[in-house]
């Protein structure tokens, strides 16, 4: 359970979430409009921007764990992946996510080569096995970003707009991926997406004027969609299952 309390965001003088309290108890999908905070909550909850008041994930403040211990808890995949080694091969990436395993001064032992090498074959990655970063489309990214994560096995995955700049096709590939490791692991998504969002079927906290409103289950019918985001929608979706 992740719990939040009294939390706050500021950039500058800017203040970008204030005085939020949230009990996270499995699976939540966050949306808001453009500059609402959505990835600004999504990176305090794994400490990963300076915020004010507290952050616990089962009972343990996230400030006080020691940056090996919460990468076994939690793991954040960005919108984009960022390589600063365009040689740097997919198998090296994701082995990227067991350094919190791994003895100072070692190499990766064989159980983490054999969980990356498992992790791939399982999102049907094996053919990008030695490919490099620099050579992936983006929807080939966005699966090696989950890829990454899955070997970390960490308990916790937060999704930041994983479909962005994907075609139906990729999105319909990564929305079904995220689905089925809710059955495993305990799923923050984070989008613009409302089709997505709705497939997915979390309960919503959505994000405006620096506050949140939380809906367990009831989130998606014309009058909320039209009172949040201030225009009116019609029954277009696109089908993922």
């Amino acid at each position: 359970m992740i719990e939040l309390d009294s939390l706050s965001c500021h950039y500058g003088d800017k203040t970008i979430l204030n005085n939020i309290s949230l009990k996270i108890t499995n699976h939540l999908t966050v949306l808001g409009a453009n500059g609402s905070g959505k990835s600004t909550l999504a990176k305090a909850i794994c400490s990963l921007v300076e915020f004010d008041g507290i952050v616990k994930i089962d009972g343990n403040d996230i400030k006080n764990l020691a940056f090996k211990d919460r990468a076994k808890i939690i793991s954040y995949i960005p919108t984009k992946l960022e390589v600063y080694d365009r040689y740097l091969l997919v198998e090296e990436f994701v082995l990227l996510s067991r350094f919190a395993y791994k003895s100072s001064f070692f190499d990766y032992s064989n159980e983490d080569k054999k969980i990356a090498k498992e992790t791939l074959e399982f999102l049907e990655l094996s053919y990008l096995l030695k490919q490099p970063l620099s050579s992936l489309s983006s929807g080939e990214t966005q699966l090696v970003l989950i890829a990454q994560a899955l070997v970390g096995q960490s308990k916790i995955i937060i999704f930041d707009e994983p479909t962005a700049n994907l075609d139906p096709k990729n999105s319909k590939i990564i929305a079904q991926r995220i689905k089925s490791l809710k059955e495993y692991h305990e799923i923050i998504l984070i989008t613009h997406d409302l089709n997505l969002a709705s497939y997915i079927d979390s309960p919503v906290f959505f994000i405006k004027d620096r506050k949140g409103n939380y809906f367990e289950n009831d989130f998606f019918n014309e009058e909320n969609l039209k009172e949040f985001y201030e225009v009116e929608f019609n029954s277009l979706v696109l089908v993922y299952d």
